[in-house]
């Protein structure tokens, strides 16, 4: 059964935001540094099967956003993507999402793109590579390996216009301690391939042996409720499906646990996006 969470949005000080950055952002270093953990590293090999593959438009029309936003978000990916592409997992090994990819500034050519903060979307240096976390997320729960680390949206800003994955499929972003963080535990070997084309970005975990499974994610008790403070929260449970090469259900596992405060009335047509 899914803990509703209805609290009021908490507003806190520029002071105490820089402070709680500067603090998480330290102990996410020393993770980095004294965690134990055998870090994935990129590698020039190709492997022939491909687990799953996913893919999503660079451009959506948003209401009250800029355009210029989304054309510089995919310049940003275009200076991420080649960090985490051919990114290879053996057994044992974590993909990290900032690790690999580094502080987005200006000096590295980061433009300013879409940020949400606070419920509302601002322009930020590195914006816009909540896309490919989001990317990258979604395929992972269609493969054997273990994400011991995901971030979920805080605010749902936008109406499901267009929706063809459940609320809250994603992993939301923010350098350095908001990571997504991939171990694979298996015995197999996987590698992450990520381009970007003309319209889209694409992606896939490709590995060195045919998948025994496929999955499928779906979600459960999904609510949209008013709060006593005057808004309306989001929340639901994600599951996956885990099938044999017959089609037969293995099991049934949970992903995660979602909640959110909503920027948009839950009557809104998605029409009037």
């Amino acid at each position: 059964m899914i803990q509703k969470a209805s609290e009021k949005p908490i507003a806190r000080s520029p002071l105490r935001m820089s402070l709680g950055k500067a603090y998480f952002s330290l102990k996410r270093y020393m993770v980095w540094l004294f965690g134990g953990l055998k870090f994935a590293h990129k590698s020039d090999i190709e492997l022939p099967f491909t687990c799953f593959a996913h893919e999503t438009p660079l451009l959506r029309k948003l209401k009250d956003l800029d355009m210029y936003l989304q054309y510089n978000k995919i310049t940003n990916m275009k200076i991420a993507v080649p960090k985490v592409t051919k990114v290879t997992l053996h057994h044992g090994e974590t993909f990290s999402y900032w690790k690999l990819i580094g502080k987005p500034t200006r000096r590295k050519g980061y433009y300013k793109g879409m940020v949400l903060q606070n419920g509302t979307f601002t322009a930020g240096t590195g914006g816009g590579l909540c896309q490919l976390s989001n990317l990258i997320f979604w395929m992972t729960a269609h493969t054997p390996l273990t994400v011991t680390e995901r971030h979920r949206h805080g605010y749902d800003v936008f109406p499901d216009s267009n929706r063809t994955q459940p609320f809250g499929s994603g992993a939301t972003c923010f350098y350095n301690y908001g990571d997504l963080m991939i171990r694979n535990d298996t015995k197999q070997v996987f590698q992450l391939v990520i381009e970007i084309t003309d319209t889209h970005l694409k992606g896939a975990w490709v590995s060195d042996k045919k998948s025994e499974y496929t999955y499928e994610v779906y979600e459960k008790e999904h609510l949209m409720q008013p709060e006593y403070w005057g808004g309306y929260t989001r929340h639901n449970l994600l599951y996956r499906k885990k099938y044999d090469l017959d089609g037969f259900v293995v099991s049934d596992e949970f992903v995660a646990e979602n909640h959110a405060i909503m920027m948009y009335s839950p009557l809104l047509s998605e029409h009037s996006k």
